[in-house]
């Protein structure tokens, strides 16, 4: 059981992350409306979101690392104004280079400053190292339910008042993060901060081992899957004749049935073998990826398809993260989870875009569906090595 304290900052930390992942998980319903009101292609529309994805993962090691040295709170206040006024922004950037700059920039240094790694850092050093697993895969669970409640919510917004009124109402639920980081304080962090191994020595050491190696190649592959079917689903089902509708159930299923996957990976990953675990799930994406391009198209087996890939869809970040947390400890958690990210948003960036750019030449979804399948038995052959064990140091570190 949770202390009082544990179950606040949970409370906190999945109301944040329920607001930061389930705002963007929705931004693919924003692709049709925009790219035909300002004349664009669908790679100028991708190309943003993948910087965004690209941008969040650069920063993500140096707001880690800022929230690892001044705590959390600070980092998520700045992350939420940007949040809100790169929404905002949104609305007036007509051009592909203003909605990069604002879509794919300003939102990208938003979500570095309030998503998981963020708050896995709070978590990670406010919970006992036997709980850790879970109390990851609750606040997964929570982004995932975030992800499951604004879909439809995004949807009706913009089908009732517009995609432009849509984006300043997210921007106004946005700044709702601010209040929930007040919980997430950590009074002694900049105490802990001026002990022990140093920012560069805890990268060093990491980057020259090669199981974070071998994670983070895990993780590559992770961002260009999911988000390549986040963005592009919606517009692969219309191209195939089916409603709005089922693209809308299907993003629904995906953040409800990520809920159980996230939450049943974190209790798995306090009584299992993470790696295992990451090479199960990476293999059965593949499978599934497989399963759903092989056989026929209809709403049914869109929504089978949704209903598994989300059981999948997050369950790899409480496992990836205890695994980080296992082999290096806590003190820098933020700031390596950041490094570990960065892979993962290196292959978003390359799965959204080229999604976009092989549909402009090809005009079809085909080859990165194909690619995803292959990069899944990849991954989960480069986790199987993984050394799940705490690092051999030549002499103790502060925790």
């Amino acid at each position: 059981m949770f202390t009082p304290a544990t179950r606040h900052i949970l409370l906190c930390a999945g109301i944040i992350v329920s607001l930061s992942m389930g705002i963007r998980h929705g931004f693919g319903f924003f692709l049709p409306p925009m790219t035909a009101e300002f004349g664009w292609s669908r790679e100028v529309f991708a190309f943003a979101l993948g910087l965004q994805n690209l941008v969040w993962g650069a920063a993500q090691p140096f707001t880690g690392a800022l929230a690892d040295r001044y705590g959390a709170m600070r980092v998520l206040v700045v992350g939420a104004v940007l949040y809100a006024l790169g929404l905002a922004l949104m609305t007036v950037s007509s051009t592909g280079l203003l909605f990069s700059g604002s879509a794919g920039v300003l939102l990208g240094l938003a979500l570095s400053g309030s998503t998981y790694s963020i708050v896995f850092g709070v978590i990670g050093r406010a919970v006992p190292e036997n709980q850790r697993s879970q109390a990851m895969g609750i606040a997964s669970a929570a982004g995932s339910f975030g992800q499951f409640l604004m879909v439809p919510i995004e949807q009706q917004l913009i089908g009732g008042v517009g995609w432009s009124q849509a984006l300043l109402i997210l921007a106004v639920m946005s700044l709702l993060i601010i209040p929930a980081a007040r919980g997430l304080r950590e009074p002694d962090v900049g105490n802990a901060g001026k002990s022990g191994q140093s920012v560069f020595a805890a990268a060093r050491e990491a980057f020259a081992y090669p199981s974070f190696q071998m994670l983070m190649a895990g993780y590559f592959v992770c961002g260009f899957q999911v988000v390549f079917i986040g963005v592009h689903l919606p517009a692969y089902l219309s191209d195939k004749g089916l409603p709005a509708s089922t693209a809308a159930i299907a993003l629904a299923l995906i953040g409800l049935f990520n809920v159980f996957g996230t939450y049943t990976a974190g209790q798995l990953g306090a009584r299992l073998t993470k790696k295992y675990l990451l090479a199960g799930i990476y293999l059965s994406r593949a499978l599934a990826i497989t399963l759903f391009i092989a056989l026929p198209l209809s709403s049914i087996s869109v929504w089978v398809f949704a209903a598994a890939i989300g059981f999948l869809w997050l369950s790899t970040v409480p496992l990836t993260n205890g695994v980080i947390a296992t082999i290096f400890g806590v003190r820098h958690l933020g700031m390596l989870s950041g490094f570990v990210f960065f892979s993962h948003q290196i292959g978003s960036f390359l799965g959204v875009w080229l999604g976009g750019w092989l549909y402009d030449h090809t005009g079809s979804y085909d080859i990165v569906w194909y690619i995803s399948i292959v990069l899944g038995i990849a991954a989960a052959l480069v986790n199987w090595p993984i050394r799940e064990s705490a690092i051999a140091r030549a002499a103790p570190v502060a925790a």
